[in-house]
């Protein structure tokens, strides 16, 4: 389990993203990982319900951030999938009302 830093995970992203649809299939089962995140990384927020509402696809990077929902309608944990490799990358912590994730 990777926590990404903030530096990391920007890194990851590119300034037209595709967002895709409620009904868009995951590219594969990224949930054992999602299990396995130390509660530590989660900074005491309740992402157990497993539900999805934004995920965005990166095409230069063949990349996809999955936005997991929390209690905290602000907050997400992003999932960072690597859809070539068929693997998660990493995941980062987002709280979209802080100035320096939107910067």
């Amino acid at each position: 389990m990777r926590l990404l830093t903030e530096v990391e995970y920007k890194a990851t992203m590119e300034p037209e993203p595709v967002q895709l649809g409620p009904d868009a299939d995951p590219p594969f089962d990224f949930w054992p990982y999602f299990d396995r995140i130390p509660p530590g990384d989660l900074q005491g927020h309740d992402f157990s319900e497993g539900v999805v509402t934004y995920a965005w696809h990166m095409p230069l990077g063949n990349l996809q951030h999955v936005l997991v929902n929390c209690e905290q309608p602000s907050v997400f944990l992003v999932l960072v999938l690597d859809l070539a490799g068929h693997r998660v990358l990493g995941h980062y912590l987002l709280d979209i009302l802080r100035v320096q994730d939107l910067a």
